[in-house]
């Protein structure tokens, strides 16, 4: 026991006028200092063997898939569907009640436009076709506020709404909005 060295020895170097004390880190904080770094880099890497399957991608990926196949995207309306809707005035009718609910905040209840555009005039943001405007109802125009219609409403209320739009167009609205967009005209 006589070869053994004191625990708490300073060593011989200073900085700044400081000494520290040679005691090295216990073996199991070394071992585990190790460890996490050795796992880190394995787990970066995706190294299939490190947790369940084969690595954290490829399971985001399955999950993805999985999620798109539970949640199909939204089509737009069958033109030929839309126009067969504004020829039926109780779709039209419905179309209207529809607009009324959910419409009216941005485009006005005669269309005329508020937040959103005129919907009255020959002039579009996103197309004025009605093949257009049912798209646009259907996917929405998030970047503008305008939500994804065809994922809130029935394809059948999205048809009548689209029909009750296309009525609109010509109507002379109270307070309209100046024309935005490309002319489209009818």
């Amino acid at each position: 026991m006589a070869d053994e060295k004191p625990k708490d020895q300073l060593l011989e170097h200073s900085y700044d006028g400081i000494q520290e004390y040679d005691n090295p880190m216990p073996r199991w904080w070394v071992i585990t200092f190790w460890a996490t770094i050795i796992f880190a880099v394995a787990y970066a890497l995706n190294l299939g063997g490190i947790g369940v399957g084969a690595g954290r991608i490829a399971a985001y990926e399955r999950e993805m898939a999985e999620f798109r196949a539970a949640h199909p995207a939204v089509k737009a309306p069958d033109p030929a569907a839309l126009l067969a809707a504004v020829a039926n005035a109780d779709e039209v009718k419905e179309g209207k009640a529809i607009f009324t609910k959910n419409c009216t905040a941005c485009h006005g209840p005669d269309g005329g436009g508020i937040i959103g555009p005129n919907l009255t005039d020959d002039y579009w943001i996103h197309g004025g076709k009605i093949e257009e405007i049912g798209a646009t109802v259907t996917a929405g125009v998030l970047a503008k506020g305008m939500p994804t219609w065809g994922k809130i409403l029935k394809p059948k209320e999205v048809e009548e709404v689209v029909a009750y739009v296309w009525t609109l167009h010509g109507t002379t609205p109270a307070k309209p909005k100046a024309p935005e967009g490309q002319l489209v005209p009818r």
